[in-house]
């Protein structure tokens, strides 16, 4: 039956995947890190230019300070493989928790597959990212191996949005890291609080969540017929505001 079915409202008690934050204004992180419900965070470097972050390690140095033994992403954001490595290699030295965000290609679509590689065989712990495409999710298990632990993160989100229904993409890429058990599969990119019980019907370990759809949590399990009438006092208070009259 679907979460979202009238006779069996869901309960985020029932939940097994794990919420990780998905943001980059420090003080909206540590507000975030004290919800018992979320078990890590990932951020990119466009939520942090969003955010007005100038300083990547006094950035990261901060979160880290305030978030232990909680696993936490930081994007490369080099062009160039080269780069990508030397840079990959420095954030992993920021500590134990601290999981390496590399771009599934670099911007001309060449693929970063053998980095991958040689970084997972390094032991860094990686987070393989904007992954779209089930090819992909094959080819990047089969660079990350048997390595150090390990995320896969799919935008499903992204993948909605081209009218596609992510589903059944996340539930084959699911099967393809059954036999790594050290590789977790993240459903990226939610677009409404519903993608959380997709994501944990399909198995995904983990899904990345924004404040936006985290602050509607409080609404799970919601009375529907409640949740009817609030909207259409909502409607009339809101024409009453504007004064409207025909």
């Amino acid at each position: 039956m679907s979460a979202a079915a009238d006779d069996k409202p869901p309960s985020l008690a029932d939940l097994r995947i794990k919420v990780f934050a998905d943001a980059a204004d420090v003080s909206g992180i540590l507000d975030l890190a004290r919800r018992p419900y979320i078990s890590g965070f990932t951020t990119n470097p466009t939520l942090m230019r969003k955010a007005g972050v100038t300083d990547y390690r006094a950035f990261a140095r901060e979160v880290l300070d305030a978030i232990r033994g909680r696993p936490v992403s930081f994007e490369v954001f080099s062009d160039e493989f080269e780069g990508m490595e030397r840079q990959a290699r420095e954030i992993a030295s920021w500590g134990g928790n601290v999981y390496v965000k590399i771009p599934v290609t670099n911007t001309r679509g060449e693929p970063a597959t053998p980095l991958v590689r040689r970084l997972a065989d390094a032991g860094v712990q990686l987070n393989v990212t904007a992954l779209l495409t089930l090819e992909q999710v094959r080819e990047v298990s089969a660079a990350l191996g048997e390595g150090p632990p390990s995320f896969i993160s799919v935008f499903a989100g992204r993948v909605a949005d081209t009218g596609r229904g992510p589903v059944p993409i996340m539930a084959a890429a699911v099967e393809v890291l059954r036999m790594h058990p050290r590789q977790r599969l993240i459903w990226a990119s939610p677009r409404e609080l519903l993608n959380i019980f997709q994501a944990d019907a399909v198995g995904c370990q983990v899904i990345t969540v924004t404040r936006d759809v985290l602050d509607k949590l409080d609404l799970v399990g919601k009375d529907l017929r409640e949740f009817s009438l609030e909207t259409v006092r909502m409607f009339h208070r809101d024409a009453g505001a504007a004064g409207y009259s025909v």
